[in-house]
């Protein structure tokens, strides 16, 4: 999973969340139509992530019809991976200063803290 992730492009990960969102295997077909959609994107530039994502082990092919795709890795994996690995990178493992730098710069609302708070109250 390490590995696999921080290949993950943004473009790529478009074609996850559609996956994700499906919860089932999807035909070609489908991406492609939700993406021209939500990004504009054209027939060939979803195929080139689909084969991209394929040969990262990312997503399934599966020949019916029509291919078909599903999602190798889960959101809730990539999430946890990505969030672990942004600790990593840029706050040299503390989750910690990640925190503080949010609070710090305003990117947690008041509700947001209070919340955090409730979710860290121990049992006595």
């Amino acid at each position: 999973m390490e590995n696999l992730s921080e290949k993950i492009s943004e473009s790529e990960l478009e074609v996850m969340r559609v996956l994700w969102e499906a919860g089932d295997a999807l035909p070609v077909t489908d991406i492609r139509q939700i993406l021209r959609e939500r990004k504009g994107w054209e027939a060939t530039t979803v195929k080139t992530l689909i084969q991209r994502l394929c040969g990262k082990g990312a997503i399934a092919q599966e020949k019916r019809k029509v291919f078909y795709y599903s999602p190798l890795v889960s959101e809730r994996e990539y999430n946890d991976w990505a969030a672990n690995d942004l600790v990593r990178r840029l706050f040299r493992g503390s989750a910690k200063e990640l925190v503080a730098t949010l609070v710090k710069s305003d990117g947690l609302s008041a509700a947001d803290i209070d919340e955090l708070r409730e979710m860290f109250k121990v049992e006595e």
